[in-house]
């Protein structure tokens, strides 16, 4: 199996980038279609459980336009094979002293990229560790 695939890497970067714009602008209709339409697919959201397409959907439907403050940092898209990647991102738009994180997988079914699992969480800003690694971030 092949980690980083760059042409991988690539597409999962623009269906993630179209899962950012479509959430800031809250597009709706493609949060929705860039979730796995399944009853496996899985959101832990900032205040939310949520088991199945439908309870996501519904959610979605509940969604307001996040603030111009949103801003990304330490995103890392690892793919593993040409069907399944996942994305570790932080963000900045929360209380002063907390860091917001967003974790998902993404699987490509039926052609297309699609979130399989996601998790949103906000905690008190930690330091970060890492391992430098030439293939672990991007």
């Amino acid at each position: 199996m092949i980690v980083n695939d760059p042409e991988i890497v690539a597409e999962v970067r623009v269906a993630f980038e179209l899962y950012e714009a479509s959430l800031v602008a809250v597009d709706i209709p493609t949060l929705d279609e860039l979730f796995w339409n399944s009853p496996h697919t899985v959101r832990y959201g900032a205040a939310q459980i949520q088991y199945g397409y439908a309870p996501i959907k519904a959610f979605n439907k509940t969604r307001v336009k996040t603030g111009i403050d949103r801003a990304l940092t330490e995103t890392v898209i690892t793919t593993f094979g040409r069907d399944f990647a996942t994305v570790s991102t932080l963000y900045t738009d929360v209380p002063d002293g907390q860091i917001g994180r967003q974790q998902q997988s993404w699987a490509r079914i039926d052609g297309a990229w699609h979130v399989v699992a996601a998790h949103v969480s906000v905690i008190d800003t930690p330091p970060i560790e890492r391992q430098d690694t030439p293939s672990a971030t991007s």
